[in-house]
């Protein structure tokens, strides 16, 4: 029985407080080998909140304060039935379809709002190049995008000769070193508290709209799928992840609603930051072998109802490593 909740309350937040520490500086590190007295502290102050939260719970006035108790115990139940022991060696498997998959869930909010971004800029590019068709030249930063499609579709069906593989390489660590670097920008853009990276994926997303609309109003939607599915099911996620690391940099430097200082919330989060960016970039790998060895290869040598099966293949495999394992252990409710 509680004599005075009030009291009661500032003697144990202390605890509180630093069950969600130690249970967030866990959910971020990449990398934490605890010991056993760590492990044995986190018991302790799961069991003693635990029994805080039966004797609070009988106090109808405090009921935002029981339901914060609540998601606390959940995700320090969930650490410590997880069977993640910490001492085993890191594990790139389980760093890929594990850790990676947590940290994007975790902060989804953000490559939401990078995606709906993206989406609105792919509106307003399809849009301006709709009334007025000069203004690809102003938008498109790319000049074999500038070409008229058909005349495109004609000159790169015509391209059989095998020694096109010759340069393959060397376009494919073009690619990537291109595609990591705007990655990089995009999460380093997150100082300007998350402006110049939501800047990006909306000039990202106009670029896309544009030559998206062009190609369609040409009627070389098929050709469209079959060159952009292949790497773009890869791509254009692998930056909206990078995005999303920018975006929560932002929000960590601007601090709504937080009572942490600004180191501490940037080192609460640099694990997920790392995580989200080395994610990214394998990603970016794969597109950019892809986008090189495959998706330049057109009919005759390659049918695009091929490419085009192989994107959407790729998609369902990306969907099923970041949301379709709901995995909770680890995450905050």
């Amino acid at each position: 029985m509680i004599v005075d909740l009030k009291k009661f309350i500032e003697r144990e937040r202390s605890t509180w407080e630093e069950l969600d520490q130690t249970l967030t500086r866990i959910e971020n590190a990449t990398l934490l080998h605890l010991t056993l007295e760590e492990v044995e502290r986190l018991h302790y102050l799961y069991e003693r909140t635990g029994a805080g939260l039966i004797k609070i719970s009988t106090f109808a006035a405090e009921p935002n304060l029981v339901r914060s108790l609540e998601s606390l115990l959940t995700r320090a139940y969930a650490e410590l039935q997880s069977g993640r022991s910490r001492t085993s060696k890191w594990s790139l498997r389980r760093w890929l379809f594990r850790t990676f998959p947590q940290i994007f869930r975790k902060h989804i909010r953000f490559f939401l709002a990078g995606l709906l971004l993206t989406i609105f800029g792919a509106l307003f590019g399809g849009a301006a190049v709709a009334f007025d068709p000069d203004a690809k030249a102003a938008i498109v930063p790319f000049p074999h995008l500038l070409q008229d499609p058909s005349q495109r579709v004609k000159e790169e069906e015509s391209q059989t000769n095998p020694g096109l593989a010759s340069s393959k390489s060397r376009f494919s660590a073009a690619l990537i070193t291109n595609n990591t670097r705007v990655s990089i920008l995009a999460l380093a853009l997150g100082v300007t508290w998350g402006i110049g990276t939501l800047i990006l994926l909306f000039y990202n997303g106009v670029i896309l709209g544009a030559v998206v609309f062009d190609y369609v109003r040409a009627g070389q939607s098929v050709f469209l799928m079959g060159w952009l599915l292949p790497h773009g099911v890869i791509e254009i996620p692998a930056i909206l992840i990078a995005g999303q690391a920018g975006l929560l940099l932002g929000q960590a430097l601007i601090g709504w609603n937080s009572t942490e200082t600004m180191q501490q919330r940037l080192r609460s989060i640099t694990g997920s930051l790392v995580t989200l960016i080395s994610g990214a970039a394998l990603l970016l790998i794969w597109a950019g072998i892809v986008e090189a060895f495959f998706s330049q290869y057109h009919e005759p040598v390659l049918p695009y109802q091929f490419k085009i099966v192989f994107g959407l293949l790729e998609l369902v495999a990306l969907l099923t490593l970041l949301v379709g394992k709901r995995n909770v252990s680890g995450l905050t409710p």
